[in-house]
């Protein structure tokens, strides 16, 4: 690399000082300063482009591994449960039998059940009224005894 030091730099400038001119001189700095800032920015952008492609390759071996090693334990379970399966029927077990299905029975709602989602227990941890009572009938049930005479 171009090693700059400070006499160095002041031989360019008093170079381009005489060959630029002094009314010239701020607006050729300027113009350097931002090339050179362009030149900054996209050599940083090569950098970050270039950092991700390598990441995203990094990432898309891990994944191909990732993949490899599932489809590995996948084989692995489907060898290991046709083993078992084949040890469970056994050699005497030739002939295949229809399996046995329980005979379906109607659950027997009864209509004047309401049932709800919630849990009984979660709505008397909670505090949520179990039973509905009409307004009246609350009134009557808090409604304060008469003595009796």
């Amino acid at each position: 690399m171009i090693d700059l030091g400070i006499s160095k730099m002041a031989l360019i400038g008093a170079v381009a000082l005489i060959v630029i001119g002094p009314e010239k001189l701020p607006r050729v700095a300027r113009t350097v300063g931002t090339l050179l800032g362009k030149a900054q920015r996209y050599v940083a952008d090569v950098k970050a482009e270039v950092n991700r492609s390598m990441e995203l390759d990094e990432l898309r071996k891990m994944r191909d591994t990732v993949q490899q090693a599932a489809s590995n334990v996948e084989q692995a379970v489907q060898t290991y449960a046709s083993d078992f399966e084949q040890q469970i029927q056994g050699p005497e077990s030739s002939v295949e039998s229809d399996p046995v299905y329980p005979s379906y029975r109607h659950p027997q709602k009864n209509w004047r059940l309401k049932r709800g989602a919630t849990p009984r227990w979660y709505k008397v941890r909670h505090g949520t009224r179990t039973h509905v009572q009409s307004g009246s009938a609350r009134v009557a049930r808090f409604r304060p005894k008469k003595p009796q005479v």
